[in-house]
């Protein structure tokens, strides 16, 4: 095996002991140059058993020459399935402190802590399908760690919504479609530290082992229903999802309790929360550590003009006021209450204007019969802020393209716009029907007056 590739023998997954492959002759069947692992090397980590993929050996990679041979290989396949373990809890930025990497007939772990993984960038960018399951918080990582991400996504939990499944875990969804008892991990593993256990390394191997065989179950069943373009376009959208820093303007927006405030208040909370976020990036710190959510809001209702004040605030404490810290936090409050209204930046409304309330209620209603009578996950076809925005008439709303536009979008036009109407099916069904105009016959008695 080339330098920085170590063979793991795990444990077993699912229950079943893993069969100990013979290693192949250093440099036997090698596509690979400067002292990778060999073509072999690289297919010992998955066997086919009955149709299914068990785990077997894992190859460890933590120096460039094997990373470099890995990334050549896995240019040339068509399907690979990737996952990532990282730390957040003490920096601004996610810490990527491990990669897992799967194709068909391999498993590698790769060390981003000893090895430079950018150009893994070279394979995201080529055309091989990456396959992911609830890839959102994965591909942020990625993002930073290699400058880009791939052109090409399949997640699996976002696809298996349209077979009905909620959100399901990796553990859950391996289990309904594989039959797979996957490995519990601890969520407290610290995964920075050196070395990883057999069990850890087996726990994050798992993760990837199984999602190329579960991407296949989901295509054919998909393909059957009609429904794999449709997955395939949301795959698509949360690929192309803008990610990086959130605008520091509107990162009060995020304070707990923010909502609460009203007045220059606001203006305050603004100017201090997006100090808050700008400093956060700057030092890698997380938010909390700058200045607490609590600190925020107290400033903002109760604004200091000088370190005394400021130092009696709940929230508050000493660390803020040290290298001129306090000096800083005084500035952005000044800046906060002399914000001109128009550069105050107000969170989109909750709210329905009450005339429409109904017209949401209706809407949600005969949106989560569609989707039970679909079996498809409820907030995969629309959300109530979906609904909301579409009833409310905004050019952007996610109901008014694709997929969503010709199952949801068009008929809650016609609905909306009283070309069509909600009936009761019977069982608490709701249908939607041709409207027949001829309106029920209520009664006729006078109304009261209208003291409105």
């Amino acid at each position: 095996m080339g330098p920085g590739a170590a063979r793991l023998r795990p444990s077993g997954v699912g229950g079943r002991p893993c069969r100990r492959l013979t290693p192949p002759r250093p440099g036997s069947g090698s596509v690979f140059a400067r002292g990778g692992p060999t073509a072999a090397q690289l297919r010992v980590g998955l066997r086919r058993a009955e149709g299914r993929t068990e785990l077997t050996d894992v190859i460890w990679i933590a120096e460039a020459a094997a990373f470099t041979s890995l990334v050549e290989h896995l240019g040339e396949v068509a399907l690979y399935a990737f996952d990532t373990e990282f730390h957040r809890e003490r920096t601004y930025y996610p810490l990527l402190a491990l990669l897992q990497v799967a194709w068909a007939g391999g498993v590698s772990l790769i060390d981003p802590l000893a090895v430079d993984i950018a150009p893994l960038a070279a394979v995201f960018e080529g055309p091989g399908v990456a396959v992911a399951h609830a890839a959102d918080q994965d591909l942020e990582v990625l993002e930073r760690s290699c400058g880009t991400i791939p052109r090409r996504l399949f997640d699996t939990q976002l696809a298996a919504g349209f077979l009905g499944y909620s959100s399901p875990s990796l553990g859950t969804l391996g289990g309904k479609l594989l039959g797979a008892n996957l490995p519990k991990g601890d969520r407290l593993t610290d995964w920075t530290r050196r070395p990883l256990s057999d069990a850890q390394r087996v726990y994050a191997a798992a993760d990837v082992a199984h999602l190329l065989d579960m991407h296949a179950v989901i295509v054919e069943r998909l393909t059957a229903s009609g429904r794999l373009k449709w997955a395939e376009e949301e795959c698509e959208a949360m690929r192309a999802r803008r990610r990086g820093n959130p605008d520091p303007d509107t990162a009060w927006w995020r304070v707990k309790d923010s909502r609460t405030l009203r007045g220059l208040s606001r203006g305050v909370a603004q100017a201090v929360a997006a100090w808050r976020e700008r400093h956060a990036a700057a030092t890698d710190q997380p938010l909390r550590f700058v200045l607490s959510d609590l600190a925020i809001t107290t400033i903002a209702h109760h604004p200091p003009s000088t370190l005394e004040e400021l130092q009696e605030l709940r929230g508050v404490d000493g660390r803020h006021l040290r290298g001129g810290m306090g000096q800083e936090i005084l500035q952005v409050v000044r800046e906060g209450l002399e914000l001109p209204t128009e550069a105050l930046r107000l969170p989109p409304a909750d709210d329905v204007d009450r005339h429409l309330r109904p017209a949401v209620t209706l809407a949600s209603a005969w949106a989560s019969q569609l989707s039970a009578d679909l079996r498809i996950d409820n907030a995969l076809v629309a959300t109530r802020a979906d609904l909301t925005a579409f009833v409310r008439g905004d050019g952007d709303a996610r109901l008014c393209r694709g997929w969503r536009h010709d199952l949801v979008g068009e008929p809650l036009r016609r609905l909306v716009e009283g070309e069509a109407a909600l009936a009761f099916a019977g069982r608490g069904k709701l249908s939607l029907e041709e409207r027949s105009g001829r309106p029920y016959p209520l009664d006729a008695r006078p109304l009261p007056p209208d003291d409105g």
